[in-house]
């Protein structure tokens, strides 16, 4: 038979092939197995290779599919692709003919994929480009070391990974990392900030959606699982999303299977999944907030990023690797922060971890004289809340309505305190040591957004911080009845 021959010519050149009898095993097959080429005749008995065409569109309008054809069919054959096949072949044909026009075929198909890659990753911060694997880990403490450890000896797994720690440690720089270790890193690298979206673009953003699913669907969509097929797929913030996208992103990690918003459909996928939390998800989970089933799927492979300011030693690598990248991307002459800085730095607590002391890297390079070849203490010390270490472990302290307020919970980092203190009102008074870190950075935002009459982006300008951090601080404060609910 033609397809047997087909399909034993196309193994023999190296191709991974399956055979089916007729089309509509051919479309469950593409909707659960995501091939990279579609073979098929043009005339079939129950569905032509025409209408064949027409419904794997419903799937994917992006694969490519190849009809072997009669010579006399070969107008139907070009109407065909005119409607969405990638090419036709006529019979008689030589084995190589079809092994050249499968090649072509999954060359084009590789191409468009790549692109939607890039369209998906672009303004995600991600990049083909920079360190790889370990080497995006900067560090030379103890505690580094060991989250290295954990993710060499994470990465060879398919398992799924969750990444945990407080805002700004850098969860996504050692998610990237497994990533690159993985036998997957030939393979698609994809991200979705889960905190940034709503509910309805969320679900788009992950699953996809069908043309005329909601208003404004004018074309099938992609979502990340979709693109991120046989690659890996980073749900950033996951305890974020909602009960709704919880149960639907269970169901994937348990069946590897979604249906795009819109569709009944069952697409099959291949994504290792790596989540990242700043909360606290099992007491999220005890609490309600958060499946538990959910977690419990998410944390097989858990690995635990320490705040810096208990691994201080890595202050002086990551300040050299953050002031050496800006300066070259800047086109600036080489320079380096002296060591009195360095010295300061080490003794600050960091409520903003990682992403604090890049911000001030960067504004310490950009603000110096670009004569200079060394940024001293002077520039960075009015930019420190204080040059003291943080406690490692603070106390809980009774808020002024009597809710416990967890005085360990991430802060972060008010990187402009020079401009805050040229405020002359809302005018705050205390000494120090009467009130907490946590206390003194919640006035402190409360008051400048007050000055800013509500507006959150100013507010964010004006602390140095950014808007998604500012949104998440409140929200946490809201929940425990720290702030105002109108806020």
């Amino acid at each position: 038979m033609m397809r047997d021959s087909v399909g034993s010519t196309l193994t023999r050149a190296g191709f991974a092939v399956r055979t089916v009898v007729d089309a509509r095993s051919a479309l469950k097959e593409i909707a659960s197995k995501r091939p990279d080429v579609v073979v098929t005749d043009l005339n079939m008995p129950g569905m032509t290779g025409v209408e064949l065409v027409a419904e794997v569109r419903t799937i994917d309008d992006e694969l490519p599919v190849i009809l072997m054809t009669a010579f006399g069919t070969i107008e139907t054959a070009v109407k065909a692709m005119k409607n969405g096949a990638y090419d036709y072949i006529t019979k008689p044909f030589e084995g190589d003919e079809m092994i050249i026009a499968v090649k072509r075929a999954i060359g084009h198909a590789a191409v468009l994929r790549e692109n939607a890659i890039l369209r998906a990753n672009a303004g995600t911060g991600q990049s083909p480009s920079g360190p790889f694997g370990l080497d995006r880990i900067i560090g030379k403490s103890v505690a580094i070391r060991k989250v290295r450890e954990q993710v060499r000896a994470v990465a060879s797994s398919h398992g799924t990974v969750l990444v945990t720690g407080e805002s700004g440690v850098g969860k996504e720089v050692v998610a990237h990392a497994v990533h690159d270790l993985s036998p997957r890193h030939e393979s698609a690298y994809l991200a979705v900030n889960c905190a940034a979206l709503n509910e309805s673009l969320l679900e788009s953003e992950l699953f996809g959606h069908e043309r005329g699913a909601f208003t404004g669907a004018d074309k099938m969509r992609k979502g990340r699982f979709e693109l991120a097929d046989q690659g890996s797929l980073l749900l950033d913030e996951v305890s974020e999303v909602s009960p709704q996208i919880q149960a639907k992103l269970l169901r994937v990690l348990q069946e590897r299977a979604f249906e795009r918003v819109g569709s009944s459909t069952t697409i099959g996928v291949d994504v290792r999944v790596i989540a990242t939390s700043n909360r606290d998800l099992p007491k999220s989970a005890s609490m309600g907030e958060f499946r538990q089933d959910l977690f419990y799927r998410l944390n097989v492979l858990p690995i635990v990023i320490p705040p810096l300011r208990d691994r201080l030693e890595d202050v002086q690598p990551l300040v050299e690797h953050f002031i050496g990248k800006i300066a070259a991307r800047d086109g600036r002459r080489a320079i380096r922060m002296n060591d009195e800085a360095i010295e300061l730095m080490a003794t600050y607590g960091w409520p903003g971890n990682v992403r604090e002391l890049q911000n001030i890297c960067e504004r310490a390079v950009v603000l110096s004289d670009h004569k200079a070849n060394e940024i001293g203490r002077a520039m960075v010390e009015p930019w420190l809340m204080e040059s003291r270490p943080m406690p490692k472990a603070m106390p809980l302290r009774a808020a002024g309505n009597g809710v416990v307020q967890d005085a360990s919970a991430p802060v972060a980092a008010f990187s402009q305190p020079a401009q805050m203190s040229s405020f002359t009102e809302p005018k705050l008074n205390y000494r120090p040591g009467d009130k907490t870190l946590s206390e003194i950075e919640r006035e402190e935002i409360v008051a400048t957004l007050q000055r800013f009459n509500g507006h959150r982006q100013k507010t964010a300008k004006a602390l140095g911080i950014g808007v998604r951090t500012l949104g998440l601080k409140l929200k946490k404060w809201k929940e425990d009845s720290l702030v105002s609910p109108n806020l």
